[in-house]
């Protein structure tokens, strides 16, 4: 599997909070999913709540 970075930020209590994650995952869609799939579980965020900038290979 392929590392990727995702990069973005998430709509929070106080604002905006930008974020950068490490994701292993075979593509850059899948390397989305779970990164929508943490911040999920992490802050307890919709998919809606959190914007994806930029999926790059690391």
């Amino acid at each position: 599997m392929s590392q990727y970075v995702v990069s973005g930020r998430f709509q929070d209590r106080l604002g905006h909070r930008d974020f950068e994650k490490t994701i292993d995952a075979p593509n850059e869609n899948v390397a989305r999913e779970h990164t929508l799939s943490q911040l999920g579980s992490e802050h307890g965020l919709k998919r809606t709540q959190v914007e994806i900038s930029e999926v790059s290979a690391a």
